[in-house]
């Protein structure tokens, strides 16, 4: 059974850092496709960044040269280190690993809450 447990959400002023984990348990962690989602009240979902198998990276926009995605397979964690924090970027953020027969991220974590005062 496969399980995402994400923290490290908190209050926090603008400019300032966050790291955001997700510990995975139930999948071959080393090699698959792993992301970070947020979605802020009233909003769509957004993608927010994303790491293949192989440990290229990928990010939003809004979010580039701001945040860092990265893992460590040696404790089957995900992370993302986010700086220079707006209250744009207050959301739920979600950790989503991708089902590795069906290429779909199929399984979700039950989020942390970021929350950016101005």
């Amino acid at each position: 059974q496969v399980q995402l447990v994400e923290s490290g959400g908190g209050l926090v002023q603008a400019g300032g850092s966050l790291r955001l984990s997700c510990a995975a348990s139930g999948i071959i962690f080393s090699n698959n496709a792993m992301r970070w989602y947020r979605q802020a009240l009233g909003k769509e979902r957004e993608l927010v960044a994303g790491i293949s198998g192989s440990g290229g990276t990928y990010y939003a926009d809004s979010v580039k040269s701001r945040f860092t995605i990265s893992k460590d397979n040696a404790k089957n964690t995900l992370y993302l280190q986010m700086n220079s924090l707006s209250p744009a970027d207050t959301a739920m953020y979600y950790c989503a690993a991708r089902n590795a027969a069906t290429l779909q991220y199929a399984y979700w974590g039950q989020g942390t809450q970021v929350t950016v005062s101005s």
